[in-house]
């Protein structure tokens, strides 16, 4: 498999793991989204920054 085919695959799986929530559960993630407007940006910033860092350890730990 090319860099590209690889590239392309684990966009395809994030894709896949994006559409899972609303496919199954459309009305938890109505919720969920309006529940996110209460949020600080400060507290959004840092629950992206940990799911950055955790996708980067679980990206590296693969090699």
């Amino acid at each position: 498999m090319s860099e590209w085919q690889a590239l392309a695959a684990g966009f395809a799986f994030y894709l896949i793991l994006e559409g899972i929530m609303p496919f199954f559960n459309p009305g938890g993630f109505k919720r969920m989204l309006a529940a996110s407007q209460f949020l600080s940006e400060g507290q959004l910033r840092s629950f992206g920054a940990v799911m950055l860092i955790l996708g980067l350890i679980l990206l590296f730990s693969l090699k």
